[in-house]
């Protein structure tokens, strides 16, 4: 397949095209700066110099294109405008593009954040959206906005919704530990390994038949904070534990894709990367 990627400079997009190289599929790559993916690149990648914002940069390079992967977005460190105009108005120039061009498929890569707070289980895919912090709203917005997109225009959407995502080398986790040391030790988060989160991604690139649909991606075994920070050799601030948390805030039922995409993460649990040394 000739695939079309946003975001490949990113903590997801950076792992996620060797793998998708390794299966032999035709890969560009939309950047503002082509000097940043010299390692992508050598391996294979083409390169259209772009900007989201800006169609006419990348239209043509979308010609002949089967699925588009949009990736790219705006996480931490800037102000709620930018957020916005990246997450929302980027999806939407991308999206609207493709429908222009004739792409017949668009993966959009969304977030467990979502859901927000307040249920009384495992969020699932079709459960109401609560978030309010910019980041996970500016997402629902473009969720919201592209799926009116595939009712409307036929926009051939998936919506992937992903967990923390940690492994191959990627500083997340500690880039998070600071924030974990606030949070109540009991509370539990699901996470994904890279290359189950590129699992999910292909298969909802791949399969036929799944226009329109959400599909949640997590490992099998949410970690707790008090785990995670243990494994780190970070001690628990005795304050910690009078923290309130809602218990089903960042867990996820995965049961969608599981019974109809097919998958299984390689790496179920955080132990089981750890034990295979693949952090």
């Amino acid at each position: 397949m000739k695939m079309f990627v946003t975001g490949s400079t990113g903590k997801v997009g950076s792992r996620l095209i060797p793998r998708i190289l390794q299966q032999g599929h035709h890969v560009k790559i939309l950047v503002r700066d082509a000097t940043k993916v010299k390692k992508l690149q050598q391996q294979g990648v083409e390169i259209v110099e772009g900007d989201l914002l800006y169609p006419e940069s990348y239209k043509d390079a979308l010609r002949g294109t089967d699925v588009v992967i949009h990736l790219a977005a705006q996480f931490r460190g800037v102000d709620e405008h930018t957020t916005k105009i990246t997450n929302l108005d980027g999806s939407l120039a991308l999206a609207q593009t493709v429908l222009q061009i004739g792409v017949p498929r668009f993966v959009f890569a969304s977030t467990s954040n979502v859901y927000g707070n307040g249920h009384t289980r495992p969020n699932r895919e079709d459960d109401e959206l609560r978030a309010t912090d910019a980041y996970p709203v500016s997402k629902i917005e473009a969720e919201k906005e592209l799926l009116t997109l595939h009712h409307e225009q036929g926009l051939g959407l998936r919506i992937v919704r992903l967990p923390f995502v940690y492994g191959d080398n990627d500083p997340h986790i500690e880039e998070i530990i600071p924030f974990l040391r606030d949070w109540n030790p009991a509370k539990r988060m699901h996470m994904g390994h890279h290359v189950d989160v590129a699992q999910g991604l292909m298969l909802a690139a791949t399969s036929s038949g799944i226009d329109g649909q959400i599909y949640n991606v997590a490992d099998d075994a949410p970690i707790s904070v008090a785990e995670l920070l243990e494994l780190y050799n970070i001690v628990i601030p005795a304050e910690a534990s009078q923290q309130e948390f809602d218990p089903w805030d960042m867990i996820m039922d995965t049961t969608r894709i599981r019974k109809e995409l097919h998958y299984r993460p390689i790496y179920p649990s955080f132990y089981t990367a750890k034990d295979a040394d693949a952090l």
